[in-house]
C-alpha cells in the first residue's frame, strides 16, 4: 500500500476519497489533503449555492456517498425533516452540508483508525511526478509522498471566441454564473439578460435570476434552443439490466448504429428514460470500445441529446421554467454565439443560425455552458504547469486528462503508477465522470487500489505479462 497519498482538491470527490481512505486503512497512513483555499471544504462549486431554488437533479435515495451506506444522503435529511422521502429532488445546499458532516466525521475517526491527516488550506502550486513518488510544492515548501490523486473539480471558465475583452473587465459578459448569483441583489429595474447555453447550469440561473429580479426578461441562446429533459414524476426502474442492448452496442461500436439501437429499444418500451438509466453502469465500458473517430463523431452530433436526455432536470424545475416561458420573461432562441461587443453601455451578441446572423442588444450577458474539462488551454495554475511541463497529456478531445479507466493519469501514452485522477479530469476515459454516483463509485476503487499490499500490483503485471 502507499503510505504517504495527497489528495489535491477540495470539493465532493475529495470529500469521498477521504472518507473512503479513512474508513478502509487498516494501516497507519498518512494523507496531505489540500484544500485549495474552500471556505467550506467538500462543497466545492457543485454545492456551494445557497439557493432553496438550486435542487438536485437526482432522487435523494441515490445519493448516498457510500454504497455501503446507499442511504446515507437520505438519513442525513430526515434528521432535520422525518416527512423527506427518497423520491425526492433535495435542495443543493443541503447536499453541500452532508458532504461537509462527512468530512468532519472522517477528520475525527481518522486518529482513531491510524491515519494522519494533514489539512493544507491552500492549492498545490505544482506536481512533479516520478516513477517512484510525487513531489508536491505548495509555496515554498516541497513534500515527497507515495502517490497523488488530483480531484480538482471544475476548471476556470473561459470565454467564447469573439467576446471582446472589454466586456469581461466592465462585468456585462459574465463567465462565472455562481460568483454572480453569490452578489446579485434583488431589483426591479428592468433588465434584458441573455444566457449563452440553456443546459442545467442556465436553469438554476435562469431561476435564481428571475426570482430576484423580477421584472426581467431573459433570452436563453443554444445550438438545438432544447430545454434538459425532466425526471418523469414518480421514479421508475429498468425492465431489465439492459444487457442486451449493451452486448449489441459492444458488438457494433459505431455511433449511427447505436442510435439506431437505442431508437429501437425506446420505441419497444415505456418511456425512453428507463433505457437511457438502464445504459448508466455501462457507459465507461462502451466509451472505452468507442474508437477514437467516433468519440469525435459523438462529441459533433450526438453529444447534446445524450446531456440533454441524461442529465434532466426534477419536474418542478421545469413547472417553473415553463411558467416563466408562459409568462413572457423566457424566450429561447436556436443559434450559436460567435461574438459580442460593447454597444451604448449595454452589451450586443452575434448569433447564427441556418446560415442566418442576428444580433442580439442585452443589458446582461451570462455564459452558462457547463463544465469546462480541456486542459489544453486551461487557466488553472496547477493542470497549465502540468501539461507544459508535460506531466500528463491532455485528452485529444478535450475531456480532460488521458488515463487509464483506473485513473491513472498517463504522459506521453504511458500511465504513472502513483499520479491518479478523479472525477472531471477522467472524463476522456470514462465519459460519465463527474456525477456522485460515477464519483462515488471511483472513490470506492481508487481507495482499495491506493491500500491493497504492495505485491498486488506486481502479481497483476506479472499475470498480464504470461496472459
Amino acid at each position: 500500500m502507499f503510505r504517504r497519498v495527497a489528495i489535491i482538491g477540495g470539493g465532493a470527490a475529495a470529500v469521498a476519497l477521504l472518507s473512503e481512505l479513512v474508513d478502509r486503512a487498516s494501516q497507519p497512513l498518512h494523507l496531505d489533503w489540500y484544500t485549495g483555499g474552500e471556505a467550506h471544504p467538500g462543497r466545492g462549486i457543485a454545492y456551494g449555492t445557497t439557493s432553496p431554488r438550486h435542487l438536485l437533479n437526482v432522487r435523494a435515495a441515490t445519493m448516498g456517498m457510500f454504497s455501503r451506506r446507499p442511504r446515507g444522503f437520505l438519513d442525513f435529511a430526515q434528521r432535520t425533516d422525518p416527512q423527506v422521502a427518497g423520491t425526492d429532488f433535495l435542495p443543493r445546499r443541503l447536499y453541500g452540508d452532508y458532504l461537509e458532516d462527512e468530512a468532519a466525521h472522517a477528520l475525527a475517526q481518522s486518529r482513531g483508525r491510524g491515519v494522519d491527516v494533514r489539512v493544507v488550506p491552500f492549492p498545490a502550486d505544482a506536481l512533479v511526478p516520478e516513477i517512484d513518488g510525487v513531489t508536491v510544492i505548495q509555496g515554498e515548501s516541497a513534500s515527497r509522498v507515495d502517490a497523488a490523486v488530483l480531484a480538482i473539480g471544475a476548471l476556470p471558465v473561459r470565454p467564447l471566441a469573439g467576446i471582446d475583452p472589454s466586456l469581461l473587465a466592465q462585468g456585462r459578459y459574465v463567465l462565472d454564473p455562481w460568483a454572480l448569483l453569490t452578489q446579485a441583489r434583488p431589483d426591479t429595474a428592468p433588465r434584458e439578460v441573455v444566457l449563452v447555453g440553456l443546459g442545467l447550469t442556465a436553469v438554476d440561473v435562469l431561476l435564481e435570476l428571475a426570482g430576484r429580479w423580477p421584472d426581467a426578461h431573459f433570452t436563453a441562446v443554444s445550438r438545438h434552443g432544447r430545454l434538459p429533459a425532466a425526471h418523469l414524476p414518480v421514479s421508475t426502474v429498468p425492465d431489465d439490466d439492459g444487457g442486451a442492448l449493451v452486448d449489441a452496442m459492444h458488438d457494433a461500436p459505431e455511433v449511427r448504429r447505436w442510435l439506431r439501437l437505442l431508437r429501437e429499444a425506446i420505441a419497444a418500451g415505456d418511456d425512453w428514460r428507463v433505457v437511457i438509466d438502464s445504459l448508466r453502469p455501462y457507459t465507461p465500458g462502451l466509451w472505452e470500445a468507442l474508437p477514437l473517430t467516433e468519440r469525435a463523431r459523438f462529441l459533433r452530433h450526438a453529444r447534446w441529446a445524450w446531456e440533454r436526455a441524461r442529465h434532466r432536470m426534477p419536474p418542478q424545475v421545469e413547472q417553473q421554467v415553463l411558467a416563466l416561458e408562459r409568462e413572457g420573461r423566457l424566450r429561447r432562441m436556436r443559434g450559436r454565439v460567435t461574438g459580442a461587443w460593447p454597444q451604448q453601455g449595454r452589451v450586443e451578441l452575434e448569433t447564427w443560425h441556418a446560415g442566418a446572423c442576428t444580433r442580439l442588444p442585452a443589458d446582461l450577458a451570462i455564459q452558462t455552458v457547463g463544465l469546462d474539462t480541456d486542459v489544453r488551454n486551461t487557466a488553472h495554475p496547477l493542470m497549465r504547469q502540468m501539461v507544459t511541463n508535460g506531466h500528463v497529456t491532455p485528452d485529444p478531445l478535450g475531456l480532460g486528462c488521458q488515463a487509464t479507466p483506473d485513473g491513472r493519469l498517463c504522459h506521453d501514452g504511458t500511465p504513472w503508477p502513483r499520479l491518479f485522477g478523479i472525477g472531471s479530469l477522467l472524463r476522456g476515459a470514462r465519459y460519465e465522470s463527474i456525477a456522485m454516483p460515477e464519483i462515488r463509485l471511483q472513490a470506492r476503487m481508487l481507495a482499495a487500489r491506493l491500500l491493497e499490499p504492495a505485491a498486488a500490483p506486481a502479481r497483476r503485471m506479472l499475470a498480464s505479462q504470461v496472459g
